[in-house]
């Protein structure tokens, strides 16, 4: 079964072509280079497959996307504000890696205490949020300067010291 990663959503149709603007998380300017298909979510859970015709950088967070079949504005509109999916190895390939959303499927350990792997990475103005499963609820876990204590990459690995009582809201 293949696994998906969710890396951003079409904002907008552009110009007349059926082109598409992806606003991406991947943490660096990129093309989607090599990468044959994305993944567009049209139900929820449901990932259909949209073959790429071309792609091209747009700005940091950004690319400019043609999909195979798709030639008119009015058939781009119809998935212009979608979430957009790539496969776990082409989201690996292509996410920087001092992005926060390369941190997807690493462990988080707070106090020695091994609290499971990251399911989800939200980004937000001041801090960026950790989504893991704790006791089998979710679990938000704040990372930022005062948090986090390092990010072992080799062993997919993220050490924080979380506030007094934080993990206790969960359990």
């Amino acid at each position: 079964m293949n696994e998906y990663i969710h890396i951003g959503k079409f904002v907008a149709t552009f110009g007349v072509k059926g082109e598409l603007i992806l606003k991406h998380a991947l943490g660096k300017k990129t093309a989607l280079k090599d990468v044959e298909a994305i993944f567009v979510e049209e139900q929820k859970g449901s990932y259909l497959p949209y073959f790429l015709e071309a792609s091209k950088a747009k700005e940091q967070d950004e690319i400019l996307v043609k999909l195979d079949g798709m030639d008119t504005r009015e058939a781009a509109h119809r998935i212009s504000t979608r979430p957009v999916w790539l496969l776990n190895d082409d989201f690996r390939r292509l996410a920087g890696k001092t992005s926060a959303i390369s941190l997807l499927g690493f462990t988080v350990f707070s106090d020695g205490e091994n609290l499971g792997p990251i399911e989800e990475v939200i980004e937000q103005p001041h801090q960026v949020l950790l989504r893991i499963s704790l006791g089998g609820k979710e679990a938000l876990i704040p990372l930022h300067e005062e948090t986090l204590d390092k990010i072992d990459r080799k062993k997919q690995e993220v050490y924080v010291t979380l506030p007094d009582g934080l993990l206790d809201i969960y359990r």
